[in-house]
């Protein structure tokens, strides 16, 4: 399996990163990445960017070192409707939508039915297209519940890479029911590194042991395939 798109990674811009879009191009060109995302944090993250990044990044060229580049944000779940923290003008205008839950960031459901209720509503919001890390035992869902609500809305799920080995942990089980449950319902997935820094472009190793031993196939995987993200976004190939 390999990955033609990297659709989770973060610049400076989030405060927490450590790399440049320049900087994150050329390592995904050297690995033979074709389609990478800048997703950096939405406007609720502390330490994160102001709305005046998200404008100018509508500017950003769309070839960065032979690259394409699809302009995007990591939005924050702020409520059990599944509103963002992001102006609905400018999401209308980025080319990719995360969304998920962070700590800190204006969430304040605490239940497994509020957490599920919000999730279920951001797959529902139009401006959404992938669900980032919900597998993060800080804010539990109804697993299935959700696997068949993004199974509907043909929406993706992602399985994170950063939740083995660096962030949220504890998240290694409910990735791997969440990822049974996408097989299971023939849901949509996508496999991103989260990367902050350059150097982890691409590097999905421990999503992907889990993908191989789960059994999935490349054709549910959104991100084995250029082409694939394009038309799911809704990008003329």
């Amino acid at each position: 399996m390999f990955l033609e798109g990297d659709l989770h990674l973060h610049t400076i811009a989030s405060g927490h990163g450590f790399s440049t879009v320049k900087e994150i191009a050329g390592v995904a060109a050297k690995r033979g990445i074709k389609i990478i995302g800048i997703t950096d944090h939405g406007l609720n993250m502390p330490g994160g960017p102001h709305v005046y990044y998200f404008r100018q990044l509508l500017g950003l060229p769309r070839v960065i070192e032979g690259v394409e580049v699809l302009r995007g944000v990591e939005a924050n779940i702020i409520d059990t409707a599944g509103n963002l923290d992001m102006p609905e003008g400018l999401l209308a205008k980025l080319d990719l939508v995360l969304a998920g839950f962070h700590e800190e960031c204006g969430y304040s459901g605490s239940s497994v039915e509020e957490n599920t209720a919000a999730m279920i509503a951001a797959i529902h919001n139009p401006f959404v297209h992938i669900i980032t890390h919900p597998g993060n035992p800080v804010f539990p869902v109804d697993i299935e519940k959700v696997v068949i609500a993004a199974c509907h809305a043909k929406k993706a799920l992602e399985i994170n890479n950063n939740s083995f080995c660096l962030s949220r942990s504890g998240s290694a089980p409910n990735c791997t029911i969440f990822a049974k449950e996408i097989k299971k319902h023939n849901a949509l997935l996508s496999i991103n590194s989260d990367s902050h820094f350059c150097d982890t472009v691409g590097q999905c190793q421990y999503a992907m042991e889990l993908i191989n031993m789960t059994g999935i196939n490349d054709e549910s995987i959104l991100n084995t395939s250029a082409l694939r993200i394009k038309k799911y976004i809704g990008k003329k190939a």
